[in-house]
């Protein structure tokens, strides 16, 4: 199969141990020692030195998750992720040199799901695989697993979002803000608790509220007639943001 032909996919829902995940990154050491925890806890992993190897083998088997060194040779690790964007949703942990924060802005702009900063921990760093892959099960929802709001249809049992019967390409991190958003019509998330209640992190990990922020901006790039001007998801200044029924 051609590399960059594949047909686009959204990611398979996660069934605990087992899952697939890609490690990709240029550092032999860092790979096997993430590999060793992730096989730890029941995955399958695979790796890559670099991104044209990252393409080939995302071509030749989709995985359920991407580890992404930002810093690879040739093709760099934003390029893959925008590549990987371009023909899937599979769910992306971006790894990112301390202090680069542009890298990291850039790339959950690109569509990653989360960021983790180097040096780091191969627990928390597994820790993190599970967070997102456990948003790719069970809907986060309770009562209704439908909202219908104008043309726009969410639908937390399939996890698909649909405008006037177009079904939009949402991310997992992405569906799962706005599913909290929106099931809770005019309540007033600030960043910090978005941050905690959909990625599951405090507001004083690295994960930082510029994650909320940014996948903000995606969602209603996907969902609002004009994201510059949005009528669904609105922001209440000095405060958070709202989703408007």
């Amino acid at each position: 199969m051609a590399i960059g032909t594949i047909e686009k996919q959204a990611p398979r829902r996660y069934a605990g141990p087992m899952a697939s995940v890609l490690v990709v990154d240029d550092d032999e050491v860092v790979r096997d020692v993430v590999v060793r925890y992730l096989d730890r806890e029941g995955f399958e992993s695979r790796q890559a030195a670099d991104g044209e190897a990252a393409r080939r083998a995302i071509s030749e088997q989709v995985p359920d998750l991407v580890i992404l060194d930002v810093m690879l040779p040739e093709m760099n690790g934003l390029d893959v992720c925008r590549w990987v964007r371009s023909v899937s949703q599979v769910p992306i942990i971006l790894l990112t040199a301390r202090g680069e924060e542009s890298d990291r802005i850039i790339g959950l702009e690109l569509g990653a799901d989360d960021y983790v900063v180097k040096p780091f921990s191969p627990r928390e760093l597994t820790e993190r695989v599970k967070a997102v892959l456990r948003r790719t099960t069970a809907p986060p929802h309770h009562g209704s697993s439908r909202l219908e709001v104008g043309g726009l249809v969410i639908d937390a049992e399939t996890r698909e979002v649909t405008r006037e019967g177009r079904e939009l390409a949402l991310t997992a991190t992405e569906f799962d803000l706005l599913w909290c958003l929106a099931s809770h019509p005019r309540v007033v998330f600030s960043r910090e608790q978005l941050l905690a209640t959909v990625w599951g992190y405090e507001a004083a990990l690295d994960a930082g509220t510029s994650t909320v922020t940014v996948h903000v901006r995606r969602v209603r790039e996907k969902i609002e007639e004009d994201a510059s001007h949005p009528k669904c998801i609105t922001t209440v200044w000095g405060v958070g943001y709202r989703f408007e029924p």
